[in-house]
């Protein structure tokens, strides 16, 4: 099979599977299967698993930010959050100080559970970066970063 990717900015190609967009879903899809098995493992989703990630990072974010930085809906980030809370993993105050935001911290447990499963998620990325020349991963990550910049315009 021609693993060679549409070079061509516009127009179909003969092949939709080489597209630039097709292969990067397809790595998506397949990065976010290799975290979904190995998070279940964990009693984890990913978007719960990125949660107490950024919150291990950043305590005290809102809602409205975990939920942008974890690409879900506001909603979804806040069942995320009473799910985690639930789960005895994050607290969060009873009530706003202002506002309406109520910033999440990690608990000890929540530290213990992102502790337990980090190295699996690592490994994973680490799989990935193994599969390309180490030369070419800062590269590749300067494009990824400019292709989201020009998207998000």
């Amino acid at each position: 099979m021609d693993e060679s990717v549409s070079t061509e900015s516009s127009g179909p190609a003969d092949d939709v599977t080489h597209h630039v967009g097709y292969l990067l879903k397809r790595a998506q899809a397949a990065l976010r299967a290799a975290m979904d098995k190995v998070l279940r493992e964990h009693g984890l989703t990913v978007p719960q698993y990125s949660t107490l990630e950024l919150l291990a990072q950043r305590p005290g974010m809102s809602n409205a930010d975990l939920a942008r930085a974890t690409f879900v809906t506001r909603q979804s980030g806040n069942v995320v959050l009473r799910g985690l809370q639930e789960a005895g993993l994050i607290t969060r105050p009873a009530a706003a100080d202002h506002g309406r935001a109520r910033p999440a911290r990690l608990t000890d447990e929540g530290r213990r559970r992102l502790a337990a499963v980090q190295a699996a998620v690592y490994a994973i990325e680490q799989r990935m970066v193994e599969a390309m020349p180490p030369e070419r991963v800062s590269a590749l990550l300067a494009d990824l970063r400019r292709i989201s910049e020009v998207l998000e315009d």
